[in-house]
C-alpha cells in the first residue's frame, strides 16, 4: 500500500484507519489489544488529512506519522518517498532514488528503525536502513518519534522510525492489484540498457472463522530504470602550476566521466496471519522476503587532465582557479564498468498477548531478521593500446571548461568510437601490486622503453565486491497494568534482549587479459554499438559487455586480497549482544483547567560489543601479511525520559519532553582492523604533500561507546479544523559524545620496500620512488561534544476555511531551521540548515491534482570511495518538485469502473541534478543529472 504523509507535502490517506493504538507512542507491540475502530467508507483528501492529523493530536510524544492511502493512489515506489515529505524530516537521492533519510539533521546512521516495534536491520553498509528497499505496498502504517518513550526497541540521536505492516483483524475484506508503467525523460545513453519499467502488486486481506483468524498477503515486483550523466573530478591541485600568473590557483586534478544507466529489481512477498479465539489471547505472526537486484553499466573515461607547469597551457582563470585549459596529453582510459548488487532481507515474527484480567496483560515478542548483500563495482580497461607497446596510440589532448556543472570538453585529439581502433588492454601502468605474480615477469615482448612488458603494464581492470551479511535475533517480554481513577493510567515493565551480527568481507581482483603482454579488439561476441558521451563533449564511445567477459575466461584474476593491504584490513565481523530492561508510566489528569497527560520511564542499555578483523601490512615478498585481531568494550547506559503534554480545550495542545538518547557506534567504526596502504600511481608517488602523497593507513577501534545527547523539546499546536492545524516545535540537542574520524601524519619508512614501493610511467621508460614517506593516518575516537538545535513549523490549511468556493482546495507544507555543529568545527552528517515543504492540491468530483515542492540546503553525506571504503562528500542542496493528476471512478455510476483509479505524475520535473563540492576550493567535485520520470498507474479494487 502506498504510504502518505500526515503532517507535510502530499499528505493524503484515504485507506483503511489508523489504529487508535497508532496515536499512542506505544509500540505495536503494545500489550492491550485496542478495539479497531469502525471502518469508515471516505475517500479523498479531506478525510486523508482529518485521520492523519487525529494521529498527531493524540499522541504523547512529538511524532510524525504516514498510513496506507488506497492502494496505490500516489504510486511512490518506496516507503523512503513518503518518508522524506515529513516536517522535520529530509530525504537523499542515491543514484537517482530516495533512499536516506535524515531525521532533525541526522542522517539514518543515527536514526533507529524499526518494523512492528521490532529494530530492523538494512541491507546498507552500516547501520543506516536503505528505505527505497521497502516498497510501499507492504506498509500499512510509519510512526516517526521524534521524542522517545522508554519501551522503544531502538533509540537513535534523531529519532525513530517504525514501519508497521497490516493487521488483517482491524481491516475490510480487500482485493486490491495495482500497475505503474515507468519512463525515463532522459534516453539511455548505453545501448543495451532501456529507459523504461513497471511496477504490479496484488494485495489480499480477509477474516475467517467468525472473524477470529485474519490473513493478509502482498506481493510486488519492481523493474525500475535511471538514468544518469555522471561527472567527477580526482581533485583540485594548487600545485599544477608553479610559475606565471596563474601560479597556486587550483586545477582540476583529473576525471572520472561517464553515462551510466542502472535498473533496480525488486520482489516482494510479505505476509500476516492474526488469531484471536477470545478476549483473552491474540496472536501474531508476519513475515517478510524481499529480493532485489540493482545493475547497471558506466562507460566514460578516466584520466589526468595535466597542464603546463608554466601555465602556458591556460586559456582563462578567475581569482582562484583555472576556468579553461588545453591539457599537455593523457594517454585516456576508456573505463566500462559493470555494476552489480544482489541481496536478500528475511523477517519473521511472533507476538504473543495474554490478558488474564481486563487490567492485567502480558506480551512476549519473538523475531529473527536476516539479509546478505553482495555489491559488485567491476572495471574494464580499454583505450589506444596496452601501456609500453611500441603500437600503443599517442597521448589525448583536450581542451576542458569549468562551469556549476563541472567540466565539458572540446577539440579532443583522439576518438574513441572505432572497433578497429579501440584496444582491449590496460593504456596506464597501473599494475604496480601485481609485482609479485612472477608468471606476469616475461621477455619475449618489448616495450617502447627498450624493456619487457611486465606487471605494472598488465592490469587491464579490477573487480570490487563488498560482501555483507547480518542477522539479529530479537526477544522481548512485557506486563502491563492498567490502573482507573488513577494519576498513573498504564505501568508497563519489561526487557529485551537481541543478539546482532554483522560481517564484512571487502574482495577485489586484479584482471589481466587473455592477450597479455599484447593486446587485442574487442571479442565481436561484446560489441553491443556504442554509448553517448556527447552531453560532456566527450564523443561517442565503444560499448562492450564487460560483465560477460570478466565472467568468462576473458581475464586471468589475481586476489586483491593477497596483494593490497587494504582488502583484509576491511574484512570483519562485529557482534553485539544487549540487554534493555525499561519500566513506563503513562499518566493523565486535570490540572489548572487542562488535560495532562504523557509517559514517564527509564530504559537501561546493557551493550557487549566485540569485533573481529586483520591488521594488514605488504610483507617482505610483496604479499599481504594478515594478523587477526580481537577486541570490544561492555558498557552500560541510562536513559530517562519524559513526554509532558497540556490539552488546554480549544483545539490547543503544549508539548515538552526531556530525554537522553543513545545511537550505537557505526559499524564501520568498530573494525579492530588496521592497514597500511601504498598508492602506486605517478601523481601520487611523485606529490611531497603527505595528504596527496602514496602513502595512507586505516586503522579501527572496537572500543566506541555510542553516541550520546541529552535533549529538550517544546512545541504548540493549534487544531482549527478536523483537517486544518498549525504548529510550532523547537528543540535542543546537547551532544555529549560523538565518534569521528581523526586523521593524523605518520612516518611510514619502516614499510617502505624498495623496488615495490614505486610508479612507472605509462610507456615503461620511467621508474618514479616515492617523493615522501611521510603520509595520512586515520582512526575513531569519541569524546567529541557539539549540539544542535531547531525550530519546525508546519500547517495544514483547507482552503474552504476561506470561502466556501475554495472547496477542495488546500495546502500542507511546513519549514525548518536547524543549526549546529561538533566542538571541533566539524559538520553533523545530514544537516541541512534550511527545509522546506510544500504542496498544493486540489480533489473533488472524483478528480485530483497535486504539485509538491521539497527543498534542502547543502548538508555532509557519504558516498562509496575507493577499495569498497565509505568516505564523506559534501553535498549541496537541491529542490525537488513532482506533480501529479488523477480520476476515481468510484462515483461514475458504471458498475465495472467503480474500483478503478488512475493517475499520471511526474517526478523531478525542474530536472534537479546531484551536485557536490570540494570543502577547501568550493569547487564542484561531481554532478549526476538524472533526468525527469513519468509515471502512469492504473489501481483497481475488486473488493
Amino acid at each position: 500500500m502506498k504510504l502518505v504523509c500526515s503532517t507535510a507535502a502530499v499528505a493524503l490517506l484515504s485507506g483503511a484507519p489508523v489504529r487508535a493504538q497508532s496515536t499512542d507512542t506505544a509500540t505495536p507491540a503494545a500489550l492491550a489489544d485496542t478495539p479497531a475502530e469502525p471502518a469508515i467508507v471516505v475517500t479523498g483528501m479531506r478525510a486523508s488529512l482529518e485521520r492523519a492529523q487525529a494521529v498527531k493530536q493524540k499522541s504523547t510524544s512529538v511524532v510524525e506519522a504516514l498510513a496506507a492511502e488506497d492502494i496505490g493512489k500516489l504510486p511512490q515506489s518506496s516507503v523512503a518517498d513518503s518518508l522524506g515529505r515529513l516536517s522535520g524530516l529530509a530525504g537523499e537521492r542515491r543514484a537517482g532514488r530516495m533512499s536516506g533519510i535524515s531525521v532533525r539533521g541526522f542522517r539514518e546512521d543515527f536514526v533507529g528503525t524499526t518494523m512492528n516495534g521490532r529494530e530492523l536491520i538494512g541491507i546498507g553498509d552500516n547501520r543506516g536502513v536503505e528505505y527505497d528497499l521497502y516498497p510501499s505496498e507492504i506498509i500499512d502504517s510509519a510512526v516517526v518519534y521524534k521524542t522517545p518513550s522508554a519501551d522503544l526497541s531502538a533509540m537513535g540521536v534523531g529519532g525513530t522510525v517504525d514501519l508497521r505492516t497490516i493487521h488483517p483483524l482491524e481491516h475490510k475484506r480487500t482485493l486490491v492489484a495495482n500497475g505503474t508503467l515507468e519512463k525515463n525523460a532522459m534516453k539511455s545513453k548505453n545501448p543495451d540498457f532501456k529507459d523504461s519499467g513497471y511496477r504490479l502488486a496484488l494485495s489480499f486481506s480477509d477474516k475467517f472463522a467468525d472473524d477470529t483468524i485474519g490473513v493478509a498477503l502482498t506481493a510486488a515486483t519492481t523493474s525500475s530504470p535511471t538514468q544518469d550523466q555522471y561527472f567527477s573530478v580526482w581533485g583540485y591541485d594548487k600545485g599544477a602550476i608553479t610559475s606565471g600568473p596563474d601560479a597556486g590557483k587550483y586545477a582540476p586534478a583529473g576525471i572520472d566521466i561517464s553515462s551510466r544507466s542502472r535498473v533496480l529489481k525488486r520482489n516482494t512477498l510479505a505476509g500476516v496471519i492474526e488469531f484471536k479465539p477470545s478476549d483473552v489471547f491474540h496472536a501474531t505472526f508476519d513475515a517478510l522476503y524481499i529480493d532485489f537486484s540493482d545493475r547497471g553499466i558506466s562507460r566514460g573515461f578516466i584520466e589526468a587532465l595535466p597542464i603546463a607547469a608554466d601555465g602556458s597551457t591556460v586559456i582563462s582563470s578567475n581569482a582562484t582557479a583555472i576556468t579553461s585549459a588545453r591539457t599537455t596529453g593523457f594517454n585516456s582510459v576508456l573505463r566500462t564498468d559493470p555494476l552489480d548488487k544482489r541481496g536478500k532481507l528475511k523477517t519473521f515474527g511472533g507476538n504473543l498477548k495474554y490478558e488474564p484480567s481486563q487490567d492485567f496483560h502480558v506480551m512476549l515478542d519473538v523475531s529473527h531478521s536476516e539479509s546478505t548483500k553482495r555489491d559488485t563495482r567491476a572495471e574494464s580497461y580499454s583505450g589506444l593500446g596496452r601501456a609500453g607497446l611500441t603500437t600503443q596510440g599517442p597521448n589525448n589532448l583536450r581542451t576542458y571548461s569549468y562551469s556549476g556543472n563541472g567540466l565539458t570538453f572540446s577539440n579532443n585529439s583522439q576518438s574513441f568510437n572505432d572497433y578497429d581502433v579501440v584496444r582491449l588492454a590496460g593504456p596506464q601502468s597501473w599494475g604496480g601490486s601485481l609485482s609479485p605474480i612472477s608468471q606476469l615477469n616475461q621477455s619475449a615482448v618489448i616495450g617502447a622503453s627498450g624493456q619487457p612488458i611486465g606487471f605494472a603494464q598488465a592490469q587491464d581492470g579490477f573487480v570490487n565486491t563488498g560482501i555483507f551479511d547480518e542477522n539479529l535475533n530479537a526477544l522481548r517480554f512485557e506486563v502491563q497494568k492498567d490502573f482507573e481513577d488513577s494519576l498513573v493510567t498504564h505501568l508497563n515493565i519489561g526487557v529485551r534482549w537481541s543478539d546482532h551480527k554483522k560481517s564484512k568481507a571487502n574482495e577485489g581482483y586484479f584482471l589481466t587479459a587473455q592477450t597479455y603482454p599484447l593486446d587485442g579488439a574487442i571479442p565481436e561476441s561484446a560489441r553491443r554499438g556504442t554509448a553517448d558521451v556527447n552531453w560532456a563533449g566527450l564523443g561517442n564511445v565503444v560499448a562492450y559487455d564487460a560483465l560477460a567477459l570478466i565472467n568468462s575466461n576473458f581475464y586471468t584474476r589475481y586476489s586483491a586480497a593477497e596483494l593490497e593491504p587494504d582488502r583484509m584490513g576491511d574484512t570483519y565481523v562485529i557482534r553485539e549482544k544487549v540487554w534493555q530492561p525499561f519500566v513506563k508510566a503513562d499518566f493523565e489528569h486535570q490540572f489548572a483547567g487542562a488535560r495532562m497527560f504523557g509517559n514517564v520511564g527509564v530504559q537501561g542499555v546493557i551493550t557487549r560489543q566485540r569485533g573481529s578483523g586483520y591488521n594488514s601490512v605488504v610483507g617482505a615478498n610483496q604479499f599481504v601479511i594478515a594478523t587477526p585481531i580481537t577486541d570490544g568494550a561492555n558498557y552500560s547506559r541510562v536513559l530517562p525520559s519524559l513526554n509532558l503534554n497540556f490539552d488546554f480545550g480549544g483545539g490547543q495542545t503544549l508539548r515538552f519532553a526531556a530525554s537522553k538518547v543513545i545511537s550505537r557506534p557505526r559499524i564501520d567504526y568498530l573494525n579492530p582492523g588496521s592497514s597500511v596502504k601504498f598508492r602506486n600511481n605517478v601523481a601520487n608517488v611523485t606529490n611531497p604533500d603527505p595528504s596527496l602523497g602514496p602513502w595512507v593507513s586505516t586503522s579501527g577501534n572496537a572500543e566506541l561507546r555510542p553516541y550520546e545527547a541529552n535533549q529538550l523539546d517544546l512545541s504548540y499546536e493549534y487544531y482549527f479544523a478536523a483537517d486544518g492545524f498549525v504548529s510550532l516545535a523547537g528543540f535542543y540537542k546537547d551532544l555529549v559524545n560523538w565518534n569521528v574520524a581523526t586523521t593524523t601524519i605518520r612516518d611510514f619508512t619502516q614499510f617502505y620496500i624498495p623496488g615495490y614501493h614505486q610508479a612507472v610511467s605509462s610507456d615503461g621508460s620511467t621508474i618514479y620512488t616515492p617523493a615522501t614517506f611521510k603520509g595520512l593516518n586515520t582512526t575513531y575516537r569519541g569524546g567529541l561534544k557539539g549540539q544542535v538545535k531547531g525550530v519546525e513549523l508546519q500547517f495544514s490549511l483547507p482552503l474552504r476555511q476561506l470561502t466556501p468556493a475554495l472547496d477542495g482546495l488546500g495546502l500542507v507544507g511546513g519549514a525548518a531551521y536547524t543549526d549546529g555543529a561538533l566542538d571541533d568545527g566539524s559538520a553533523v552528517p545530514g544537516l541541512s540548515k534550511y527545509v522546506y515543504k510544500l504542496t498544493g492540491y486540489f480533489e473533488k468530483s472524483g478528480f485530483s491534482a497535486r504539485v509538491s515542492l521539497n527543498k534542502r540546503t547543502g548538508y555532509l553525506s557519504e558516498d562509496r570511495g575507493g577499495s569498497n571504503t565509505i568516505s564523506p562528500v559534501n553535498r549541496a542542496g537541491e529542490t525537488l518538485v513532482d506533480a501529479q493528476i488523477g480520476y476515481d471512478f468510484k462515483n461514475t455510476g458504471i458498475e465495472y469502473l467503480k474500483g478503478l483509479r488512475i493517475s499520471l505524475q511526474g517526478q523531478n520535473l525542474t530536472n534537479q541534478k546531484d551536485v557536490y563540492t570540494d570543502s577547501a576550493s568550493g569547487l564542484v567535485t561531481r554532478v549526476e543529472t538524472f533526468g525527469r520520470n513519468v509515471l502512469l498507474n492504473l489501481t483497481y479494487s475488486f473488493f
